[in-house]
């Protein structure tokens, strides 16, 4: 089957300032015109705002990877996928996962197989991800900028997702499965029906997407989120004519649930054809002798270079990676190098362990001596999203020629723009991930305390009277928040396992105020309180040891407030809302403690209590009481209940501390005037109760006959301890 004349899809790429007015295109498609309004067009981008620069027709050079297929290489598994393509619905799966290890080509491949469906035009969208390069490195405008090609491509579609939009005003802040669901495969679904797109399908086959990298996405729940939709919707509309085309590494998150009979897995080592790093490396080698001088001039003298038998080793060194090939090549015709010839630097790179290593160890050592290199090159590998050369040197504090000074040894691994103003980006992921590695990069090691340096640097901007660029303007404003993310990982991962660390950072967290006088070492009754926790966690909280009467409290607030209550950003580290019960726990034994021994301290019981009270009246009070409240106690204890009744009635309650708000029924209350003034037996029963409770309610397990709560029957505070019920 022949290609059809190329059309390109894509949105308004890098476009900017821009102003449509209404103007009518008619499309020939077939047989069949189809009239598209532009403004139309621009209504979808305005109310969608997808990420322009994120499929296949981006710049690559400043939107990378810069990755293409060599000429006259791959073609034996781009034949395999554009047949799997081609396949009918009814002897094929919807989607082919391409996996491999780094270097081997996947997003050529990608971007090759994109380009072939662009010509045939059953290619309805694409999209690369990229580490490190803002949304692109997010799940974030996944959607919409599917949903954006999708009506570009297939204009039947367009009115289903304007649709959508409109009767949904928050669907940009839903979930991505829901943006997917809504603003891509309905809407495909829907015009799928239509004539042109049946006809389509039926005599050339499905459509296509094409998704590269999607290793290179930081949401990794989002990820598993989106393939395990994807799958389901598959299964329940098995001839949908759209197929998915996936590239990653194997990474678990995403290998456990690819590895699914609804998914076709190819292994690219399988398809890493010597015979194709050959042709590359020929080719590259006879270009570079038609234009180098010098090794025209060498082989006048010597015959031949390189010889067929260093050529050969050569060959069989690189091993079937790409992008190995790419990088070595460049090392050895390298025109920075004058203190050696690529003569002299190929018997060398025979000598390099297989791998990217050793040859990004050797390239970044040419720099290593100059000044600001390490500054540099350690922004360049924590960036949040890629910088010009003048970003770059007005966030460092130093002058621009003093990075293109470094980066000039360095094209072998980084790209570097032909102006000041265009992103400077890695040429591979991979050199981000062996500077971001100790034991790989040593002296190299951009190491995560760097983000501390990066965050003043980014403050200090912010505080001067004009920032100078409105690109580092705009950085700062989008990424300043990331940089303090990562700091607050960097201080917590060191701190994890020292004594008490999670119930310290839990405590410190969520307490409403500081409570002076009562330091968490208190509330979880350590006699002898090790302080080393609370030293490194200093950078994050501003009492870096045990002061008495002095509060803790958080340094950064609201940010690692924010951080460490959200999952998704602290993972980990995240700090649970259940924890609150078990700090009322610790408020309500300390409270007894003294007055068991008769040790009280007027501040410290006045405190504690306080806290006790606070959580009955914020947590428990609110969800028994009123049903319309969403029984908030229940979702704290992250408890499913159809009814919201905890499993006890009232007459198996503590006697006279609940009030039965209706005798038929098993809702109840605190008595107010209970709640001011616990006496020391009602307060240690009603903790027994709630404690028994929980544990039950947490094990999913009925209520036994044995298990009383009653006034007679006393549980011990060891064993109240030794339970871990409070642990949610």
């Amino acid at each position: 089957m022949s290609d059809d004349p190329s059309v390109h899809v894509e949105v308004l790429r890098n476009a900017q300032n821009i102003q449509i007015r209404e103007q009518k295109n008619v499309i020939i498609h077939g047989n069949v015109n189809q009239n598209i309004s532009t403004s139309d067009q621009a209504t979808l981008i305005e109310l969608l705002q997808p990420i322009l620069d994120a499929s296949h027709t981006r710049d690559r050079e400043k939107s990378p990877p810069n990755s293409a297929c060599f000429p006259g290489t791959r073609i034996a598994v781009i034949h395999k996928i554009a047949a799997w393509v081609d396949s009918t619905l009814l002897r094929n799966t919807h989607v082919l996962w391409l996996y491999g290890f780094v270097g081997c080509g996947k997003s050529a491949i990608a971007l090759a197989i994109a380009l072939k469906f662009e010509r045939r035009k059953r290619l309805v969208g694409s999209f690369f991800f990229f580490r490190n390069t803002g949304d692109r490195s997010k799940m974030i405008k996944f959607a919409v900028t599917l949903a954006c090609q999708l009506a570009a491509a297939i204009p039947e579609a367009a009115p289903f997702i304007e649709q959508a939009v409109k009767a949904e005003p928050g669907l940009r802040a839903s979930s991505v499965v829901a943006q997917l669901r809504r603003l891509v495969y309905e809407p495909f679904k829907a015009a799928a029906r239509r004539g042109r797109l049946i006809k389509t399908a039926l005599l050339k086959g499905p459509f296509l997407m094409v998704i590269d990298g999607l290793d290179e996405c930081d949401d990794r729940q989002e990820v598993q989120g989106f393939i395990d939709d994807m799958l389901e919707f598959f299964k329940k509309n098995p001839l949908v004519p759209l197929r998915f085309l996936i590239t990653s590494r194997i990474e678990q998150h995403i290998e456990g649930h690819l590895k699914n009979k609804q998914v076709r897995l190819e292994n690219l080592i399988n398809h890493c054809s010597r015979d194709d790093i050959d042709t590359f490396m020929c080719t590259c080698f006879e270009a570079e002798k038609r234009r180098n001088p010098v090794i025209r001039a060498y082989i006048q003298n010597h015959g031949d270079w390189p010889t067929k038998k260093d050529k050969d080793l050569l060959v069989d060194h690189i091993d079937g990676s790409f992008i190995f090939a790419s990088a070595l090549f460049k090392y050895i015709i390298d025109p920075t190098d004058d203190r050696s010839t690529p003569m002299d630097r190929l018997p060398h790179t025979l000598h390099m362990n297989p791998g990217l290593d050793t040859l990004y160890i050797k390239t970044l050592s040419r720099s290593q001596h100059l000044p600001h290199f390490f500054n540099i090159i350690s922004t360049l590998a924590l960036l949040f999203e890629p910088l010009p050369i003048t970003g770059i040197a007005e966030l460092l504090g130093i002058e621009c020629f003093e990075v293109v000074r470094v980066l000039l040894n360095l094209q072998a691994t980084i790209h570097i723009p032909g102006t000041d103003d265009s992103p400077v980006t890695v040429c591979h992921t991979s050199l981000r991930d062996f500077l971001t590695t100790q034991s790989r990069s040593g002296p190299l090691f951009a190491p995560s305390s760097f983000h501390y340096y990066l965050i003043i640097r980014c403050c200090d901007l912010k505080t001067e009277v004009r920032i100078g660029s409105a690109v580092i303007a705009s950085y700062i404003r989008r990424h300043l928040e990331n940089h303090l993310d990562a700091a607050y990982t960097h201080v917590l991962a060191k701190s994890q396992d020292l004594p008490h660390f999670s119930n310290i950072i839990s405590i410190i967290t969520l307490l409403s105020l500081p409570i002076a006088g009562i330091v968490p070492v208190d509330l979880l009754g350590t006699e002898a309180p090790d302080s080393r926790a609370f030293t490194s966690l200093q950078s994050i909280i501003d009492s870096p040891g045990i002061i008495e009467g002095r509060p803790v409290i958080i340094g950064y607030t609201p940010g690692l407030y924010d951080f460490l209550t959200s999952e998704a950003l602290s993972e980990t580290f995240f700090v649970s809302p259940s924890y609150h019960l078990r700090i009322s726990y610790y408020c309500f034994n300390l409270r007894l403690e003294r007055m068991e021994n008769h040790r009280l301290r007027s501040s410290v019981d006045h405190q504690s209590l306080k806290y006790w009270h606070e959580f009955v009246r914020d947590h428990l009070e609110p969800s028994l009481h009123h049903q319309e409240s969403g029984y908030r106690f229940l979702k704290l204890l992250k408890v499913p209940s159809e009814t919201g009744q905890l499993p006890y009635p009232p007459d198996r309650c503590p006697s006279g501390l609940l009030n039965p708000r209706n005798p038929n029924d098993d809702s109840f209350g605190f008595h107010p005037t209970l709640i001011s003034d616990f006496t020391l037996k009602e307060a240690y029963s009603l903790c027994e109760w709630l404690v028994a409770r929980v544990q039950l309610k947490a094990n999913f397990a009925e209520p036994k006959p044995s298990v009383t709560c009653d006034l007679e029957l006393r549980i011990t505070r060891d064993d109240v301890k030794n339970t871990g019920c409070i642990t949610i």
